[in-house]
């Protein structure tokens, strides 16, 4: 009688060690940045591409303002940060934040980008907080609305503008 020998063995399945952050001399989670996959060249054409204005959050957003019968200006550049949405009347300043470019979650994935990103992000995020404050000390209502809210939270992001463009009533005595 012969014996199958190309029979595979059946093989113990090994735990996985979860990756942890390396750490630097000082016990600090450490640069996980490993360099650019792509060319200068072709990074430079993608960068070239990304627009400031009228990008696809910014328009759901337009849409959504319009089907409330609102008609906001846009890209003031008279207040602070030039919001992308602006209703005068009600005293409302709307942002509309890209995740990467305005750091949602910075502190989560800083460390994955090259120093001069990580430097280039917190400037950002520090303007943003500055201009907030600024458009607060002039009697304005700050709104900030992340791209990755305006993907699928459509409903949601409609009841945040209805309740911040209901008139405030004073408390009854």
């Amino acid at each position: 009688m012969r014996v199958a020998t190309n029979v595979p063995t059946p093989r113990l399945k090994q735990k996985r060690r979860a990756k942890l952050p390396r750490l630097d001399p000082l016990g600090e989670p450490g640069r996980q940045h490993r360099g650019d996959i792509m060319s200068p060249a072709t990074r430079s054409r993608v960068m070239a591409r990304i627009r400031g204005k009228h990008t696809q959050p910014e328009r759901i957003v337009g849409e959504l303002l319009t089907s409330l019968g609102l008609e906001p200006e846009l890209h003031v550049s008279e207040l602070p940060g030039q919001p992308d949405f602006v209703l005068r009347d009600q005293r409302i300043a709307i942002f509309v934040d890209g995740d990467f470019w305005h750091g949602w979650r910075f502190s989560k994935w800083r460390l994955k980008l090259s120093e001069r990103w990580e430097q280039k992000i917190e400037a950002n995020r520090r303007r943003d907080r500055r201009n907030h404050a600024r458009l607060r000390r002039q009697g304005w209502k700050v709104l900030r609305i992340w791209e990755h809210q305006t993907a699928d939270e459509h409903e949601r992001l409609a009841t945040r503008l209805q309740l911040l463009l209901r008139p405030h009533r004073k408390k009854a005595r």
